[in-house]
């Protein structure tokens, strides 16, 4: 199983948020300048992060983005199956596109169903919380500062 980009840059957008303070707004610029990843393609991730009710846009001037929820409310199994565009593993997942003639009879399907299920589980037992036990020291690389402990 591989995430898309689009996956890990929201994922990575809501760790750079939960390693602010509380409520301190960010921009997409900072965020993009701190992945070395393009502003389009996060201008995409936090639309549709902020339409997901993940995070929270500020307007106008001295505007920005934030956590919406605590990082202790976000599921990663659920962030993953937002952003995840399909989970087609193997042809036979999507029914209109598959040609292959053993389908019917094949058990491949059913284990990569099962793996699959497995693995969202995995991620169903985390929270951004999780990923954020060493806020400080993620802060210090993601913001080049030292935050008091």
């Amino acid at each position: 199983m591989r995430l898309t980009m689009y996956t890990d840059f929201s994922l990575r957008v809501l760790i750079y948020l939960g390693a602010k303070e509380k409520n301190e707004l960010s921009t997409i610029q900072a965020i993009s300048d701190a992945y070395g990843i393009s502003k389009n393609h996060l201008m995409k991730v936090t639309h549709e992060l902020g339409k997901l009710g993940y995070i929270e846009t500020i307007r106008g001037r001295g505007g920005g983005i934030r956590l919406a929820m605590d990082p202790k409310d976000i599921n990663i199994g659920q962030v993953v199956r937002h952003t995840e565009d399909d989970f087609h593993l193997v042809e036979c997942f999507d029914c209109k596109t598959n040609t292959c003639v053993i389908s019917p009879v094949c058990g491949l399907k059913g284990a990569l169903n099962r793996a699959l299920f497995a693995y969202l589980k995995v991620l169903d037992g985390y929270t951004l919380a999780d990923f954020l036990q060493q806020k400080y020291k993620i802060a210090n690389l993601l913001f080049n500062e030292q935050m008091d402990i």
